[in-house]
């Protein structure tokens, strides 16, 4: 027995020194056990709220002979998206100018009687001082001036009038043509060619979906740590994280629930991702105050059972060590035991790695 314990150990020991003369420099990259503010959080649920949506009316009355879009179309600002029937107001337009012309016109023969009377007026009044004037004469010629007078303010005003009516039919004309005040999504198509319209009656229902917001009711006793401009993470149904950054705490607490609004700014583009309005998102909120902890990265982490290992370079030599996790602060973990800050630890090539081994860090 005690022979086949001393031939054992030298072939264990000559296999070992064989692997560990022959194991090559491996290629590796590192990242360093920081120091960092953590904050315990806890999960509330969101939705996605569009920044700005609402229903395009009608600004006139009318058949409508038009619809463009259809429900899931999305639209510029200021694309087309019915057309609303406009003949009568044609013929408005149409009528107003013919009574400009007409007041025109009159104009100009009000303002050929008024130089007539003035001249009269003129040359009375040069011979009021002769017996061959009276001045009840020179008083009519003064009243004939007047007179003309008022018909050329008259004729003037009724010029007037009709530009504003034609302006006001130009409206009418414009307003015929429904165009989206936003860009955005059509979502409620909300009448059909052929439908009157007074004015103010819905046509479409629009959400701009190039924007949105997060919106959370959120317990009052988790505000304090909210302030604006405030980064928090956030997590979408596919397990994707973001960050969002409040923005405002609506004034208005729900007594059932005792919570309160609490919008979000993303800088997220919500037609690349998929985003849509009312869309589930999970808020990690603070739940009490910041404290420094020691990080490290989770890709350095080896599971071994219930054990996690890293390998830390020193000098070049990837050395094992046993460490004790705690939380998960993003893509790090909170290091209880087992590192100090500064200390770099391999992130991609660890799992070809043995212990001692020579390493060659990327990019070094």
């Amino acid at each position: 027995m005690k022979t086949a314990v001393k031939i054992f150990f030298p072939i264990v020991s000559a296999v070992f020194l064989c692997s560990s003369a022959f194991a090559q420099e491996a290629l590796v990259s590192v990242d360093p056990v920081i120091k960092q503010d953590f904050t315990q959080t806890v999960p509330i649920l969101g939705k996605l709220v569009a920044k700005q949506s609402g229903i395009v009316a009608s600004r006139t009355a009318g058949a409508v002979e038009e619809i463009l879009v259809q429900v899931g179309d999305q639209v510029t600002q200021g694309q087309l998206i019915a057309v609303i029937d406009a003949e009568s107001h044609k013929l408005k337009k149409r009528l107003a100018e013919v009574q400009r012309t007409e007041a025109e016109t009159r104009i100009a023969t009000a303002r050929a009687q008024l130089a007539l009377a003035s001249q009269e007026v003129k040359r009375l009044s040069t011979l009021e001082s002769s017996a061959a004037v009276s001045k009840a004469a020179l008083d009519d010629a003064n009243q004939q001036q007047r007179i003309a007078l008022a018909k050329v303010r008259e004729a003037e005003a009724a010029v007037n009038i009709s530009e504003a009516s034609i302006r006001l039919e130009d409206l009418e004309l414009q307003y015929a043509n429904v165009t989206a005040p936003f860009e955005g999504t059509v979502t409620i198509k909300l009448t059909e060619v052929g439908s009157y319209l007074q004015r103010g009656q819905p046509v479409v229902q629009l959400v701009s979906d190039k924007r949105l917001e997060l919106e959370a009711d959120i317990p009052g006793n988790r505000l304090a740590g909210l302030t604006p401009g405030r980064q928090i993470d956030i997590s979408l149904d596919d397990g994707s994280q973001y960050k969002a950054k409040m923005r405002a705490i609506v004034p208005e607490e729900n007594p059932k629930t005792r919570t309160r609004r609490v919008r979000f700014d993303l800088d997220l583009n919500p037609r690349i991702l998929a985003l849509a309005v009312q869309q589930s998102v999970t808020l990690h909120v603070p739940a009490g105050a910041s404290r420094k902890i020691t990080s490290v990265h989770k890709d350095a982490i080896i599971r071994r059972g219930p054990s996690s290992i890293v390998y830390v370079v020193e000098d070049s030599v990837a050395k094992l060590r046993p460490l004790e996790t705690g939380a998960a602060i993003g893509t790090r973990l909170e290091v209880l035991q087992g590192l100090n800050e500064g200390e770099k630890v391999v992130i991609r090539g660890n799992e070809r790695l043995i212990p001692d081994q020579t390493v060659v860090v990327a990019g070094e």
